[in-house]
């Protein structure tokens, strides 16, 4: 069976402690015997070239080694510091007082012991004794370390026991904390896991504890938006299939009783009946239409074709052809453009489309003897303009939610004046494919004012 997520962890951590603990032990020994070890041999090494100068001359007034042969006394008289190397007010050479003068050892030139530390061999720290440009000896020094290993190593073991001890100690303490790690993380990421598993399920209103600021908090704070924003589409979705599917039964079931009417012979097949079915057929074919324009803005499909506009000329090409229907409608249309250059860099037909449906919007909720009042002009990099229309209203906590597909501010869905419920949703989508916003709020005409602003081109 393969380790789980917390074996990995708890072994990645235990391991990473361990090896950090057995590098640091390592490195420490090598430390002390080439350091400390070394500096020692090195005092030894000092005292020895300030003892091989006697040696020489004595060597040279004795002719051979003679006169040391089983002369300990000699020997140590050789090894005791010259007047000029220590006087008594000053302490003794550091060589002195490490012990170096008993690991030193006088060999002859063939490396045979004459005198000394009876463990002096060619293997030993040399320095050689000449005379008369001849090798008489070597002044030998018996390494620290090898010195430490010929004789009781008891205190050296003892310190390796101890290194060993506390390293075990170190390894259970950095599993102990490794495994309370490994769970402290891992027990929020098993949640994440099992909210995760929950929300492929379908379950949408799965949330998780935000109790932290850390990555995991920050994990945990995306999963709930994400969780959140899921729950709405699919609420969105089914409220969606609801409506279009009232949407769609609407203008069928009249097309429906309309043609059984007149196979049933209740009404006769004349232009006027064939008009009724004509104009539930358009209904539907519109309805059709805003919910391909919709699906495509949805999505970011829609073919813009940018470019650089006058949104002065823009706007006149689109009030101009709709002046007669306000006129026949009994709605007064004007409209003010305070644009010196209102360029914007945007497609054409798109805005053409987002200005039509918003002036349909006015001329089908607007009051015979009403007016609709269009003004437009430039802050502070923005074009700006606004459609106001007169009475009626809209109850101002319906406001935020006019821009909703299929959302009618009136109280009856079968407004003979209503459309399919598209038209603005389409038109927030079109003025955020150009970084523009858009927004409904009261008119002082007494209707509603769509305010809509796009940015200039530079």
């Amino acid at each position: 069976m393969k380790p789980g997520l917390t074996a990995k962890l708890f072994i990645a951590i235990l391991a990473s402690c361990a090896v950090v603990l057995l590098v640091n032990g390592v490195l420490g020994r090598i430390s002390f015997e080439r350091g400390f070890l070394g500096y020692l041999n090195d005092q030894g090494l000092e005292r020895m070239r300030a003892v091989v100068p006697r040696l020489e001359a004595a060597y040279g007034q004795h002719g051979n080694w003679d006169f040391l042969h089983n002369n300990m006394q000699g020997w140590f008289d050789f090894m005791r510091p010259s007047p000029g190397e220590w006087h008594m007010k000053e302490s003794p050479p550091i060589s002195d007082q490490t012990g170096a003068v008993p690991r030193f050892a006088l060999l002859d030139q063939n490396y045979h012991l004459v005198i000394g530390n009876p463990d002096a061999s060619r293997q030993s720290i040399l320095l050689p004794v000449v005379v008369q440009g001849r090798n008489v000896g070597w002044m030998a020094l018996v390494p620290f370390q090898q010195a430490i290993a010929a004789g009781d190593v008891r205190f050296f073991n003892a310190q390796l026991q101890l290194w060993w001890q506390i390293g075990l100690f170190s390894v259970i303490v950095a599993a102990l904390l490794a495994g309370w790690l490994a769970r402290t993380l891992l027990r929020r990421l098993y949640g994440l896991t099992t909210a995760t598993h929950q929300l492929a399920t379908g379950n949408y209103k799965t949330r998780v504890v935000d109790d932290s600021r850390d990555e995991v908090g920050g994990l945990a704070r995306d999963f709930n938006q994400l969780a959140q924003a899921l729950e709405h589409t699919e609420r969105s979705r089914r409220n969606f299939m609801a409506d279009i599917s009232h949407e769609l039964r609407t203008p069928l079931a009249v097309m429906r009783a309309e043609v059984e009417a007149m196979q049933d012979g209740i009404r006769p097949m004349s232009a006027e009946t064939l008009q009724s079915v004509a104009s539930q057929i358009r209904q539907l074919g519109k309805l059709v239409d805003d919910l391909h324009d919709l699906s495509l803005t949805d999505v970011g499909a829609l073919t813009y074709r940018r470019e650089q506009l006058d949104i002065r000329t823009l706007l006149e090409s689109t009030l101009v052809p709709l002046q007669g229907r306000f006129t026949k409608a009994g709605l007064a249309l004007t409209w003010q453009l305070d644009f010196d250059i209102g360029l914007i860099y945007g497609d054409e037909r798109r805005l053409q489309q987002l200005f039509t449906n918003l002036l349909e919007n006015a001329l089908r909720y607007t009051d015979a003897s009403g007016a609709v009042k269009v003004h437009g002009w430039v802050e502070k990099n923005r074009l700006i303009v606004t459609i106001d229309d007169s009475a009626p209203g809209v109850d101002p906590q319906k406001l935020p939610r006019l821009f909703e597909r299929f959302y009618r501010a009136e109280t009856s869905r079968n407004r003979n004046s209503g459309g399919s419920g598209l038209g603005l949703a389409i038109c927030r989508n079109i003025v955020e494919a150009h970084d523009g916003q858009i927004d409904a709020q009261a008119s002082d005409l007494g209707g509603l004012r769509v305010t809509v602003a796009l940015p200039e081109a530079a």
